[in-house]
């Protein structure tokens, strides 16, 4: 069996409804009919306002905790960092269960009127 180049080097066949990605964009664009980064984090924001305040407080606790690390004194970098990981896990899960427990008060308070 001889290798043929020229059998080799043929563009494969795309399937129906395949995309291609061209590498003369210096950006990724979303396709067309598809919201970009930006309009989704918005429509998602407006949807749930309270899931970027928890992102807020997750990196706003991790750039405190990387701030204190030279100050940690006698404590290993492990312990550290795993208290860094869940103080910020607190800050994400406490956003969400606000958010899930909010309308619900609203609801029984209009309940109650």
């Amino acid at each position: 069996m001889s290798w043929d180049w020229a059998e080799a080097s043929e563009p494969q066949l795309l399937t129906p409804g395949a995309r291609i990605m061209s590498a003369n964009k210096g950006w990724w664009v979303p396709p067309e009919g598809e919201d970009s980064v930006s309009q989704k984090f918005l429509r998602k924001t407006r949807e749930s306002p309270l899931v970027p305040a928890g992102l807020g407080g997750c990196l706003a606790v991790a750039a405190y905790r990387i701030y204190r690390l030279k100050a940690r004194g006698s404590t290993k970098m492990s312990i550290h960092l795993i208290h860094t990981r869940v103080a910020a896990q607190a800050c994400a899960v406490g956003a969400v269960m606000l958010g899930e427990w909010l309308p619900g008060s609203q609801e029984n308070q209009n309940r109650a009127d």
